[in-house]
């Protein structure tokens, strides 16, 4: 029988952040009819099921040596009943245990989900993506085994140990005593041999963990890329035939663990009812006991080391369960750094003139001890575009996040239409702001499905139409499924360019009043980057436009370039204006793009020298 351990892990989690009685007790909350129910079941089918040891005994000492057909049609009768309602009250109990767990289990993990989903970027920056899902899954799921068993093994092993021992006593006190004696090192010596081969499962399960990792790692699509390009396959395959062939010596002690130990525990079982009969055989040594009693009694011996043996796991269990809680209340308890507004200002449809500004705006990240930005005054008037400029780390992606509400500004306000984004509900806020960035995201799902995430209402063709602009419908048009083929994982179908332009056509769908563009074309090739920012400036039209650009060539255009350095806008203008100054924003410009730019300028006014001629 599997018996359980207390995990030091566990004990360190809960000594870390334990768990109140009270607010484990509150996940039951609305279910506490069905819960005393389920009591109530499993101790009526530990008290019905004691019945048949006594039915046996009448059959054997009473209706057969008499002949007494009669009472023993009635007493084979009570066992069928007995057996049915058993069986009944079983089945009962268990369909409401399992309902009561996973209604609990469905609250606790759609609560963790949502509340997961409301932390700002920073948390999902900081935390590995594994232990979010191990969160959400694994600790979830552990706890669910243990809520929908646990509670109903507390109440039917109790049941069940006191009303066995009550019953054995009552069938022969003396042969109660026998019992008492041989039992708790039978107890003792299983209990041990469960611990040995606990101990081995564990490292077992380690290893399998390390052998799901290496397929993982090497048969995932950046995996196999990574092996080929830099010829690892046999490396690779070297780890997993080395970690396979440990899980062979692993099965091997698991399963001769303890052998010499279980044999002896096996002795005695047998030896138990072998003493009990020799007990009983002895005048006085046992009473007067009827072979009825004697058979009824041996029944109810063999029945009660489970339900002890339950028992002793509850301690485990219970310790790991809490342990569990601790983990997945440790994610609930974690503030929520961009929270929805509670009275939110509606924006309507087709009324947002996308005026943006910012005024006074710091930040300044929770573990970081200088501002990423400081005094930002800007205001974008509706329909217009400015970029925004600087070396790596002068903080414009932190302006971008926040022009989209992934954070807060610490001090100051970004308005929309002279709403504070903090003012409007998330929903309203990703119709009015759109956002493409760098990193494209593609869900391994069909190319309809991911466009549809922008509009879950676009019909085909308006799908088509959103892929002719962006300039990717032709890619599409000669799949062989066209919009219903698989983008892969995370779009490796797909080349860069391509997966930027099915997210600029998602842009397209929601049709936001303002865009914010974070470095959208900078890790593209320069004939990528060229079919990308064509059908990028499609998108850009009749838009508030937001361009966050490392690449000053693409940005030449805008109305206004903003220069930032260390947090702080240094130079603010258009470009001509700001080369004319031969200030910050200058000495950034590529020479290489400077003198292309007037060699074209050149070419541009010779050209015009030839026509007046």
């Amino acid at each position: 029988m599997r018996v359980a351990r207390i995990s030091d892990t566990d004990l360190q989690q809960l000594d870390e952040a334990p768990v109140g009685i009270r607010r484990a007790a509150a996940l039951f909350k609305g279910h506490f009819w069905a819960t005393l129910l389920v009591s109530v079941i499993i101790a009526a089918s530990a008290l019905i099921s004691l019945a048949q040891p006594f039915l046996l005994r009448a059959v054997i000492d009473d209706a057969l040596p008499h002949g007494n057909t009669t009472l023993l049609v009635k007493l084979v009768v009570g066992m069928v009943v007995v057996a049915i309602l058993t069986g009944i009250l079983g089945v009962w109990q268990t369909w409401l245990a399992t309902k009561v767990g996973q209604q609990v289990m469905h609250d606790l993990r759609t609560k963790v989900f949502s509340h997961v989903q409301s932390l700002s970027i920073d948390f999902f920056k900081r935390t590995r993506s594994g232990e979010i899902q191990a969160r959400i899954t694994q600790d979830i799921a552990g706890l669910q085994s243990v809520i929908t068993t646990t509670a109903t093994s507390i109440a039917s092993n109790l049941t069940t140990a006191i009303a066995t021992a009550a019953a054995m006593v009552a069938l022969s006190w003396q042969l109660s005593l026998l019992t008492l004696l041989v039992l708790p090192p039978a107890l003792w010596g299983t209990r041990r041999v469960a611990l040995v081969r606990r101990d081995i499962t564990s490292t077992k399960q380690r290893v399998l963990a390390d052998l799901y990792s290496q397929v993982e790692e090497s048969l995932s699509v950046s995996g196999a890329q990574l092996s080929k390009t830099l010829g690892a396959a046999a490396r690779s395959e070297a780890k997993y035939v080395e970690i396979s062939e440990q899980l062979i010596g692993l099965e091997l002690r698991s399963q001769l663990a303890g052998r010499w130990r279980m044999a002896t525990m096996q002795t005695v079982f047998a030896v138990i009812p072998a003493l009990i009969y020799l007990a009983a055989g002895f005048p006085g040594a046992a009473g007067d006991v009827s072979i009825g009693t004697l058979i009824a009694f041996s029944t109810l011996q063999a029945a009660i080391f489970r339900p002890i043996m339950g028992l002793l796991n509850i301690g485990a269990q219970w310790v790991s369960s809490m342990a569990l809680l601790s983990r997945i209340f440790g994610y609930l308890d974690l503030p929520v750094d961009v929270p929805e507004p509670a009275d939110p200002v509606r924006l309507p449809p087709g009324r947002v003139r996308g005026e943006v500004r910012l005024e006074g705006v710091r930040y300044r990240f929770p573990d970081g001890d200088v501002d990423a930005l400081a005094d930002i005054d800007l205001v974008i008037p509706s329909g217009r575009s400015v970029a925004v400029v600087g070396e790596t780390g002068s903080g414009k992606s932190t302006l971008a996040s926040l022009l989209v509400r992934l954070a807060d500004p610490t001090e100051g306000r970004i308005t929309l239409d002279g709403v504070d984004l903090r003012r409007l509900s998330s929903s309203d806020r990703a119709f009015a702001i759109g956002m493409v960035t760098q990193e494209t995201y593609l869900r391994h799902a069909s190319i309809a499905e991911n466009l549809r995430l922008a509009k879950p209402t676009a019909g085909t063709d308006e799908l088509w139409r959103a892929l002719e602009a962006a300039q990717v419908a032709e890619v599409v048009r000669v799949l062989p499924f066209g919009l219903d083929t698989m983008v892969g994982s995370r779009g490796h179908r797909f080349s860069g360019g391509e997966r930027q332009r099915l997210a600029i056509a998602r842009t397209l769908l929601a049709n936001p009043p303002v865009l914010v563009l974070d470095e959208a074309t900078s890790a593209l090739d320069t004939e990528t980057e060229r079919d990308v920012q064509a059908a990028l400036d499609h998108l850009m039209k009749g838009r508030t436009t937001i361009t966050i650009a490392h690449r000053l060539s693409t940005i030449r255009a805008a109305d206004e370039i903003v220069v930032l350095e260390a947090g702080r806008v240094v130079e603010r203008g258009t470009h001509d204006g700001l080369m004319a100054r031969k200030g910050r924003y200058a000495s950034m410009v590529d020479p290489l793009d400077a003198e292309l730019e007037e060699l074209v300028g050149r070419r541009f006014l010779g050209d015009e020298l030839a026509e007046s001629r």
